[in-house]
């Protein structure tokens, strides 16, 4: 699909502020408010827009600490890369997880409470997926930045 300004200033504004009024959002871009929705259910339709989320603050729900982890692999097959992103999937504490080139086979982000709730999700669930062959790990000291995409427009 082929995005236009308008609809790049679209989702700059949702990405904003995703439950802002189809009223105020039709007046931010400066189309009128049906237009505005037939470009949003055009984008929601062709998966632009994957859907609508809450950012929540992970230190208010006891999950303060971003552990940062690496990971290699034994196996390299498409079965084990298959079954090692299946695992993961069941892990709550696994937010995102990168297929990367380089010295690793993995980047993860995993949100814990702290330094003793990781070391048990690593005896309970991590170190019990089969085909690791390493891992490393670092504790995020602050976070320093987090945005959305950057649109052109």
């Amino acid at each position: 699909m082929k995005l236009d300004k308008l609809d790049l200033t679209i989702l700059s504004e949702l990405q904003r502020d995703a439950r802002i009024s189809l009223q105020e959002l039709s007046g931010r871009v400066g189309l009128s408010s049906s237009p505005c929705w037939t470009r949003i259910k055009r984008m929601e339709e062709s998966g632009v827009i994957e859907g609508y989320t809450v950012r929540v603050n992970a230190a208010k729900v006891g999950l303060p600490d971003t552990v940062i982890v690496h990971v290699t692999l034994d196996s390299h097959s498409d079965e084990a890369l298959f079954d090692f992103g299946r695992a993961l999937e069941a892990i709550p504490e696994v937010q995102e997880a990168f297929l990367v080139s380089g010295d690793y086979d993995y980047y993860l982000r995993i949100a814990v409470a702290d330094t003793r709730d990781y070391e048990r999700l690593l005896r309970e669930r991590l170190y019990k997926i089969p085909g690791i062959r390493h891992s490393k790990s670092s504790f995020v000291l602050r976070q320093l930045k987090q945005s959305p995409l950057p649109l052109r427009r």
